[in-house]
């Protein structure tokens, strides 16, 4: 039985359906996508274009209704992501096996979705210590739509290609594709072709049944109802992509041995607030007083993975680098702990 999550079809099928996808025009839907005529009618299969009973009089209601009617609705966020668990930790799998041979995590997304791919993206290196690189996001219409709407970005199928073709995506890579409709042409796109080039495909959506899905090797599909503004998925839909994308880098993260305990101990110390929070991590994982960690960190040259050696272990720095070098940097297993 096909775990909850993973997706399979024929290899025909797929292959079919990603070359009518990677041949159609520059600014259209894909061949597989509702025509515009369907798309405009009254009726939308997609649960995020539907109506939200609970709403109705949403324009008719007091400030004090309306944050508590989105409180209400709220809640079902965290609800609908733990039934998607088993396929965020299967992707969490996939992500940190990537990243061991040598592979990125690239984040795919229009909009508010990729707006949301980006800050995740950007989090990672300060929080790590990662290279830059090892997890990038793109966003239909490039650097302007972060901060701008770029009119017709998302309905590129070719912009898709050439951008995950700049970045000279590899079989070695995982592409997260992150779209509310599961129908963004820009997204699908993009996990049409990391498809063809042999790269795992995971996808974030909140409509199960659409094109997106059919390309994902693994699903996640948080199914969190009608937004109380009908349509406006940085809603609902835009939480449980955030609660999603928060899971995935932090458990893969970890996984690589990214933090000690519970502590940051990779975290990059580029200002007064996280220089006084990394002592405070070398003071709680070592048992040490406070100016302790801060000597041991100064002559680490600010590396709190060597500091924490030289304070559980007594060594000087050479000695708790050299330690560390031998145990390829795994810290667990340089402090025998």
């Amino acid at each position: 039985m096909t775990p909850r999550g993973v997706l399979t079809t024929s290899p025909q099928e797929h292959a079919v359906f990603v070359a009518n996808l990677l041949s159609a025009p520059a600014h259209s839907y894909n061949p597989v996508m509702p025509s515009r005529r369907k798309e405009h009618s009254r009726t939308d299969r997609r649960l995020t274009e539907k109506r939200n009973p609970a709403s109705k009089k949403l324009s008719r209601m007091s400030a004090l209704e309306i944050v508590r009617l989105m409180n209400r609705e709220d809640r079902k966020v965290a609800v609908a992501v733990a039934r998607e668990l088993p396929a965020i930790a299967r992707a969490v799998d996939a992500i940190v096996a990537a990243l061991r041979r040598g592979g990125r995590l690239m984040y795919v997304g229009a909009g508010s979705s990729g707006r949301l791919g980006i800050l995740d993206a950007a989090e990672c290196a300060p929080t790590f210590g990662t290279p830059p690189k090892m997890v990038q996001a793109l966003i239909a219409g490039g650097r302007r739509a972060i901060t701008t709407a770029v009119e017709g970005a998302e309905d590129s199928v070719s912009n898709a290609k050439r951008d995950l073709q700049t970045r000279r995506l590899s079989p070695n890579d995982v592409v997260v594709g992150i779209t509310a409709s599961g129908t963004t042409p820009y997204v699908v796109a993009a996990l049409a072709y990391a498809r063809k080039r042999g790269a795992m495909t995971v996808a974030i959506t909140a409509n199960r049944r659409t094109p997106l899905a059919r390309l994902a090797k693994i699903l996640i599909a948080p199914n969190v109802g009608p937004e109380a503004l009908t349509g406006s998925t940085r809603l609902k839909a835009g939480t449980s992509q955030k609660m999603v994308l928060n899971m995935l880098s932090t458990a893969a993260m970890v996984r690589l041995g990214h933090a000690y305990s519970n502590l940051m101990i990779d975290a990059v110390l580029t200002n007064q607030k996280l220089a006084g929070r990394a002592l405070r991590i070398l003071a709680d994982a070592s048992g040490k007083s406070m100016s302790a960690a801060e000597h041991a960190l100064r002559q680490s040259g600010h590396n709190m993975r060597t500091a924490l050696m030289m304070l559980k272990l007594g060594l000087d720095a050479t000695a708790a680098r050299k330690q560390l070098s031998a145990a390829k940097g795994d810290l667990r297993e340089a402090l025998a702990d």
